[in-house]
C-alpha cells in the first residue's frame, strides 16, 4: 500500500464518519455518546429493552401500573434513543398536554439565557425589571427582593392566603418573612419570573422562548395563560427533547443553548439552606431534607429514595414527570391525570414509579 493511498483512505474514512442524515447525530458526553433527533423529522433512533439488557419481565407490569395511575404518555431515553414510548387509552405522540409545574424549569433555564446574553443578573433586585410597585411592600422591601429570590423561593412574600396564592396582583404580594429567611413553594412569584425577563428583554416572553429555546430544539408546543399563571403544553416527545437538553448540560447537540456552565450547575444543586432539595426550580434527589409545596414542614431524607442521587426533575401538579438522570445516561417523561394525591409537584406517586423502573432497568 503507497503512502498516497493510504492517505486517501483515511480522508475517505473520515469523510464517511462526518456524515449524518436527517434522522438525528450522536454527541460524546463525560457518561457516553448521546444521540440527538433531527429538529425537523418525527424520525428518532430506538434502543429495545433487551439491547440494553434491561428485565423484559418488568416492562408489561410497568405498563399496568403507569394505566392503572392514568398515564396518558410515558416516554424513557437512554442515551437519548428512545426504549420506551407509550401511549394511554385515546392519547397519542401528537397530543398536547399541560406540564403544569414541571414548566418551571423551562423558565428557570431562560433566566439563564437572559443573564448569559447580558439582559439581567439574577441578584440584582427585581424591582429592576418589574418597575417599582409591582407589589404591596415598601420601596425598601422591594429593593432586598432579587431575581434569585423568585427562582429559589425565598421572596419572602406572604404565602398564608391560599385565596391568593396565584395572583400577581400588587395587592395580592404583601410582606411576611424578610427574603432568604424562608423557603416557601410561592406560586405568584415565581409567575413573576416570565415577567421580570420581559422587562430585562423589553419584548414578550414567548418570543424570547421560541427562538431562544424551543425552536432550537425542536420542540413543540405554546404557553397559555390560565388565570395568572402561564403554562406549557406540549407533546410528550417535547418534554422529552428539553430532557435531553439539560441532560447535556444545556448543549444541543453540538450547539451550545445554554453556554454558561456556571448558571447551569447552580440551577441545578442546591441553591439555599432552607430545602436542600431544590435548585433553580428543579428539584433535586439525593439530598439530607426537602420541603414540600403547601407546606412550612421539613422532612427528613431524600426527596425520592427510590431515585438515583444524582436525579434532577421538573415535577408538576397531577404528577407530570420530568427525569433527568446524569449518572444512567436517562431522560424520562410522564403526563397525564393525578395520579392519586392531587399534590402540586413530589408525591408518593414519584418512588412507586422508580419502585418499578428500578426492576426494568436493573441488569
Amino acid at each position: 500500500m503507497t503512502l498516497r493511498f493510504f492517505l486517501i483512505l483515511i480522508l475517505i474514512l473520515s469523510l464517511t464518519g462526518c456524515a449524518s442524515d436527517d434522522s438525528g447525530t450522536e454527541n460524546s458526553t463525560q457518561e457516553g455518546k448521546l444521540y440527538f433527533p433531527s429538529l425537523n423529522s418525527d424520525i428518532w433512533e430506538t434502543t429495545g429493552v433487551t439491547d440494553l439488557n434491561w428485565d423484559i419481565g418488568s416492562e408489561q407490569p410497568l405498563y399496568d401500573f403507569l394505566e392503572e395511575k392514568g398515564t396518558k404518555a410515558f416516554i424513557i431515553l437512554k442515551d437519548g434513543k428512545i426504549v420506551i414510548e407509550r401511549y394511554f387509552k385515546d392519547f397519542s405522540q401528537d397530543d398536547p398536554w399541560y406540564w403544569a409545574s414541571a414548566g418551571k424549569t423551562l423558565s428557570a433555564f431562560m433566566v439563564g439565557i437572559a443573564q448569559e446574553e447580558g439582559f439581567l443578573t439574577i441578584n440584582d433586585t427585581s424591582s429592576d425589571y418589574l418597575g417599582s410597585g409591582w407589589s404591596s411592600l415598601t420601596p425598601e422591601q422591594e429593593e432586598q427582593i432579587t431575581v434569585r429570590n423568585h427562582i429559589t423561593m425565598t421572596t419572602g412574600l406572604d404565602y398564608t392566603n391560599p385565596l391568593l396564592g396565584n395572583c400577581t396582583t400588587s395587592s395580592c404580594l404583601t410582606f411576611l418573612n424578610s427574603p432568604d429567611s424562608f423557603w416557601y413553594y410561592h406560586n405568584a412569584a415565581y409567575t413573576l419570573t416570565q415577567q421580570i425577563v420581559e422587562g430585562a428583554i423589553t419584548t414578550d416572553f414567548t418570543t424570547y422562548f421560541n427562538s431562544k429555546l424551543r425552536d432550537k430544539i425542536g420542540m413543540d408546543g405554546s404557553w397559555i395563560k390560565s388565570g395568572f399563571n402561564n403554562i406549557y403544553w406540549s407533546s410528550a416527545r417535547s418534554m422529552a427533547r428539553f430532557g435531553l437538553l439539560n441532560l447535556n448540560k444545556g448543549t444541543w447537540d453540538s450547539t451550545p443553548i445554554l453556554n454558561d456552565s456556571n448558571y447551569f450547575t447552580e440551577m441545578t444543586t442546591t441553591s439555599q439552606d432552607m430545602n436542600k432539595s431544590y435548585g433553580y426550580l428543579w428539584w433535586l434527589n439525593g439530598k439530607s431534607n426537602y420541603r414540600s409545596p403547601g407546606l412550612t414542614l421539613e422532612f427528613q431524607g431524600e426527596l425520592i429514595p427510590n431515585a438515583p442521587d444524582d436525579l434532577i426533575a421538573g415535577l408538576g401538579k397531577n404528577d407530570q414527570k420530568l427525569y433527568v438522570v446524569p449518572s444512567k445516561n436517562l431522560v424520562i417523561v410522564r403526563m397525564g391525570d393525578d395520579a392519586g394525591e392531587s399534590l402540586l409537584g413530589p408525591s408518593s406517586f414519584d418512588n412507586d414509579l422508580w419502585d418499578r423502573l428500578n426492576d426494568l432497568i436493573s441488569n
